[in-house]
């Protein structure tokens, strides 16, 4: 299709120019060219379809890098990164080095906050609010947020907050899941513009300033406890209305015209408001209309019929670590009913769908609410129940204090399953798990392990199971190394590692996913005349000590291996170990990410960035055992 309107926008300026009769042709525009590049590329495709409509009224009304527009979680910003200048990059939306599947302050001046995780928009846009009015400037604030969103708790302490300081700003709730679209129609665009005239909010407040004037203010607020009762019949927001927002809605969230009228009229607007508008994920691309949430992530697909592009395979790839653990999640609760599943709005992403179809009543999704998820867990393990939280390592840090608080000062049995773990890939630096290692081994109590194949990660589930206290197994987002495994319960003694290869003078201490890597670098370090003992330590907490000092007498250096930040994580701990045994003078090389912020790139193109892919690994190595022999000679 011919993109002859897009090709014209070069920002939101050209936007704001184009004819009202051009905007139908620019949504379809845009939905083509997102669909384009998601069915070669892969990405977050029926939100950001969703959203083409609001995003063109949006920049129709508002005069963004000056107005603030700020994006819940950033899953349906595509729409506007075609409108601000990317439209020539969009291509590597999401690839290493390209543009991030996700608003980021220094990719453009257009993302005005960088998004990942959700429920967060309300929350920056009362901090943009508060900071314009302490500047004395005159900037609009909008933020959007989708019903999902609201499942955060805080969504509602930036509400509840932005009622309670009565700063200007709009916050646009895009509603695509609950079961409310019957008020979308006539009567509700009718009312809808009544409600957001200027014209009428002037008489309103005006009428209000004289009635208080004339009849007290006991009288006033009788009427507005009838007015209450009457717009609580009528319309779903009085609940934002308690919280100090004026709330305007719903309307068609795919009306582009409607939603431009609508946003100029609320513009002048004075205090917090609230527009509810009603949409659809995957609008325009029927396949994703018929199954959103199996299109809200796409991977490769025909963008003529929908099917996913199936490369083809020469033998069977070993199953996801996700459906290890969700076939050992079924096997467990069966066996033993006091097991539950937990996720906070992904049980599908998690591998927790079997067991909520096999076990219903032993599933519990919480939403987008992973410090409630900890805390449930908490609660039920007081009561004798086994709790399972299954949430990705970056999600997990937002219940960094329940973690502490709820399970380890309480020593309760809960287990974190961490998906995840490590470098993610094209979801960028929101998303990489590189540091659950640092920010739980801190803790008191609790067990930190880390699978290196499917058969551990079974292993390693089950003797979650058995301990009596905090229990944490984090794996990759991969498929497994392709070994023979088991969902029977056959437990591992905590703290305790396994060498894999015998050898002398160095030690590759690898952990987690970095294990098969390591025995590979080892191979190469063969070649050069070097046998190094490779040794899957498994736990980061509590440490095999023992294990390492028994390796001390016949080994000369240390090496670790991680695929996790260097600072705090398993490296760290190997370090740690050594001063307090008083061996600090042993040279220790530790192979892990870099303490800087990663960005989007398969695993293995970040891991070669960053010298870590096991060729790179075997030549570090060997600078640092040539290096260390240098400097003994001299």
């Amino acid at each position: 299709m011919s993109s002859h309107i897009l090709e014209r926008i070069n920002g939101p300026d050209d936007v704001r120019q184009l004819e009202k009769t051009e905007l139908d042709a620019l949504a379809k525009e845009l939905r083509h060219a997102i669909i384009d590049t998601v069915s070669e590329k892969g990405g977050h495709l029926a939100p950001s379809l969703g959203a083409v409509e609001l995003t063109i009224a949006l920049h129709r009304v508002y005069e963004s890098p000056k107005d603030k527009i700020i994006w819940d979680v950033g899953h349906q910003t595509y729409g506007h990164k075609l409108l601000t200048g990317r439209m020539d990059r969009f291509h590597t939306l999401r690839q290493y080095k390209g543009i991030s599947g996700f608003p980021r302050r220094w990719e453009n001046p257009h993302d005005h906050y960088g998004t990942g995780h959700a429920s967060t928009s309300v929350s920056a846009a009362v901090g943009m609010a508060v900071a314009r009015d302490l500047k004395g400037e005159d900037y609009k604030v909008v933020a959007i947020i989708g019903d999902g969103g609201l499942t955060g708790g805080i969504a509602y302490e930036g509400l509840d907050h932005a009622g309670e300081l009565k700063k200007d700003l709009l916050v646009i709730l895009n509603d695509n899941d609950m079961s409310i679209s019957p008020n979308v129609g006539g009567i509700s665009h009718y009312l809808n513009r009544i409600l957001s005239s200027y014209y009428y909010n002037k008489t309103k407040e005006g009428v209000e300033n004289f009635l208080e004037k004339q009849m007290g203010n006991t009288l006033m607020r009788r009427l507005q406890k009838v007015e209450e009762s009457i717009k609580s019949l009528i319309v779903p927001g009085v609940f934002f209305e308690e919280l100090g927002f004026r709330y305007f809605g719903p309307i068609d969230g795919h009306d582009v015209h409607l939603l431009e009228d609508t946003l100029r009229s609320l513009r002048d607007l004075k205090g917090p408001l609230l527009l509810h508008i009603i949409t659809e994920k995957g609008h325009g691309y029927e396949p994703a209309e018929n199954d959103p949430a199996n299109w809200h992530g796409a991977k490769p697909f025909d963008k003529i019929t929908g099917e996913p592009i199936v490369k083809k395979i020469t033998k069977p790839s070993p199953p996801a670590y996700t459906q290890v653990f969700g076939k050992v999640m079924c096997k467990m609760a069966g066996k033993n009913p006091r097991v539950v599943g937990i996720t906070a709005a992904m049980a599908s992403g998690t591998g927790l769908s079997g067991l909520q179809k096999k076990f219903p009543n032993q599933f519990f999704d919480v939403g987008i609410a992973e410090q409630h998820a900890v805390t449930l867990a908490a609660g039920l393990a007081c009561e004798g129940i086994r709790p399972v939280v299954a949430i990705y390592s970056t999600f997990l840090q937002r219940a960094y204090d329940q973690i502490y608080h709820e399970t380890c000062i309480q020593n309760l049995p809960v287990i974190f399953a961490i998906d995840r773990g490590g470098v993610v890939g094209d979801d960028g630096a929101t998303h990489q798990g590189l540091y659950d290692i640092a920010y739980l081994r801190a803790f008191p109590n609790i067990v930190v392990s880390a699978a290196a194949d499917e058969k551990e990660l079974s292993q390693l589930l089950w003797t979650g199971l058995q301990h009596s206290g905090p229990f944490a197994v984090r794996y990759p987002r991969s498929n497994g190394e392709g070994v023979a495994w088991s969902d029977e319960e056959e437990p591992l003694p905590i703290g305790k590692g396994t060498v894999l290869q015998e050898g002398s003078e160095i030690a590759i201490l690898a952990y987690g996913y970095m294990v098969y890597r390591a025995l590979e670098a080892a191979e190469l370090l063969r070649k050069n005349g070097i046998r190094p003992t490779v040794v899957n330590m498994r736990f980061a907490k509590p440490l095999d000590v023992e294990l390492i000092q028994e390796l001390i007498p016949n080994h000369t250096h240390f090496v670790t291996y991680e695929d996790h930040t260097i600072s705090g994580g398993f490296g760290s701990a190997v370090s740690e170990a050594l001063h307090d045994l008083g061996l600090e003078t042993i040279p220790l090389l530790r192979l892990a990410v870099p303490d800087e912020i990663i960005e989007q790139g398969l695993r293995d193109e970040v891991f070669e960035e960053h010298n870590l892919l096991p060729k790179q690994a075997a030549g570090r190595i060997l600078q640092f055992i040539n290096a260390k022999v240098h400097a003994a000679a001299v």
